[in-house]
């Protein structure tokens, strides 16, 4: 019988890597699919057959001790590619550059969920920014079991069908001959580990629902539809694991005095005929406080009063929007006898001539005037 360690061309003292590299190197140059030649699928067969019996710990023991494999079937069954230990996904490894075989078996901790909430605000906190509490129904960590998942004094246990590799094997035939396939653990679903005394609280995921309260700075200048990211804030993950992130979308809501237009403020003034022909000053109540604004003689419904600054915050940038005011002249409705006097005196010291209730179409009123004008155009 050929010496294993030689037919892989390693040391006896090498390591399970070092025999694994060998093997591989080998096996793409000697596997019948790459090599056709009867030599190389004899020395195939050799090759094989030394890495199942020194990749495997207990019968490389055997080997080492005793010289022999101890009784393991030295035959090579169906084409003589595998024997009765040796894994296919050395095999798969070898050819496709991956393979199903895991370093180890996987971690139950998991990340929280990533969590949105909407969170409704007024126009002036859009203005200048605020803080606000606001209720979470979330996954906090299980304060029983602190995440761990097992009811206080207890932990989890090697799972004794895997032995802690989160796979099983089975031997199956194939066109190989037979080969060992491996699946995730159907006791310990593939974790390596089972959790004798799930924690009562939590039923062994290491958290559960609860409502929290936070607190939120709202940037100045936001908007609907704006998404604050707050790290770290949103579910706890299964088995201790970190939480995911919160986001908070804002809603904006409808001020029933000012409408925002990007980050310029508009509100409506409305102001008598008589002070906006006059001309006035009035005081308009701001998210800035009181500002008075004056109303020129001769000031017409529809004009705009600029005030600078007293907008919305800009969200990136320095400085604010623009407070614009509109002013809506107010025509008198109802007026009594002594109003309409004097409402006519008037429209007959400007000229204006009303005849039965209508306003002239001729003689020296607007009229004419509107006539004369376009005549000498």
């Amino acid at each position: 019988m050929s010496n294993h360690y030689e037919v892989l061309g390693v040391s006896q003292g090498a390591t399970g890597e070092e025999i694994k590299k060998a093997y591989r190197k080998l096996a793409r140059r000697l596997h019948p699919d790459v090599n056709p030649g009867d030599d190389a699928a004899e020395e195939f067969k050799l090759v094989t057959r030394a890495y199942e019996v020194l990749s495997d710990p207990q019968k490389r023991r055997v080997y080492d001790t005793t010289g022999n494999e101890n009784g393991t079937d030295t035959g090579y069954p169906g084409a003589g590619y595998s024997g009765s230990g040796f894994a296919f996904q050395d095999i798969f490894e070898t050819f496709f550059g991956g393979g199903g075989q895991q370093s180890g078996a996987p971690s139950r901790v998991r990340r929280g969920q990533d969590a949105l909430i909407n969170v409704r605000i007024d126009l002036k906190d859009a203005v200048f920014g605020a803080n606000k509490k606001i209720e979470v129904d979330t996954a906090e960590v299980c304060p029983t079991c602190d995440g761990s998942c097992c009811q206080p004094g207890t932990s989890p246990r090697t799972c004794d069908i895997c032995g802690g590799s989160g796979q099983v094997q089975r031997a199956v035939r194939s066109i190989l001959g037979q080969v060992m396939t491996s699946a995730p653990c159907g006791t310990c679903q593939g974790y390596g580990t089972v959790i004798p005394s799930p924690c009562h609280e939590c039923s062994g995921e290491g958290r559960i629902r609860a409502r929290r309260t936070l607190t939120i700075k709202v940037p100045a200048g936001v908007g609907t539809g704006t998404r604050i990211q707050l790290s770290g804030q949103g579910e706890a993950g299964i088995a201790g694991g970190p939480q995911g992130d919160l986001y908070v979308e804002i809603r904006v809501n409808t001020d029933s005095t000012f409408l925002r237009d990007g980050d310029d403020l508009h509100v409506t003034l409305s102001v008598p005929m008589t002070a906006a022909a006059l001309g006035t000053s009035v005081h308009l109540d701001t998210y800035d406080g009181d500002q008075e604004l004056t109303i020129k003689p001769g000031t017409q419904s529809g004009e705009i009063l600029t005030l600078r600054g007293l907008g919305v915050t800009h969200l990136r940038n320095q400085g604010r929007g623009d407070l614009r005011v509109h002013l809506n002249v107010e025509t008198p409705r109802n007026v009594d006898h002594q109003q309409e006097e004097l409402l006519r005196k008037l429209a007959e010291l400007r000229n204006e001539e009303y005849t039965d209730g209508q306003l002239a179409s001729s003689g020296s009123g607007v009229f004419a005037r509107l006539r004369e004008r376009l005549g000498n155009r």
